[in-house]
């Protein structure tokens, strides 16, 4: 969990995928389309992928990907990055932790 912790506070957005994964490839393009540029790591290419998975698991994500976080602080899965996209608060969540500015 360390391991987690440690990369999500390393930069203003991560998100933890897996290339196959067709939410995450959407939550991806939202944080890009939003001028952000996140830290994303793919757990299935990862060396030590299937670690941080269950690291993921033992924080409580659930299901494991995407994972986000902003600010070191996890947000969510999809369908919370997409709600908070809604509703409007996911842009101010990205300009508070600085992973965009205006």
């Amino acid at each position: 969990m360390d391991m987690i912790r440690d990369l999500a506070s390393k930069k203003a957005a991560v998100i933890f995928t897996k290339s196959s994964c067709c939410m995450c490839y959407s939550i991806k393009q939202l944080f890009y389309e939003l001028g952000a540029s996140p830290a994303v790591h793919e757990l299935d290419k990862e060396a030590r992928g299937r670690e941080m998975e269950l690291a993921l698991r033992g924080l409580g994500c659930s299901p494991t990907v995407p994972a986000v976080f902003i600010g070191g602080v996890y947000v969510g899965s999809a369908t919370d990055v997409i709600s908070l996209h809604v509703d409007g608060s996911l842009k101010q969540m990205l300009i508070n932790a600085n992973a965009i500015w205006f």
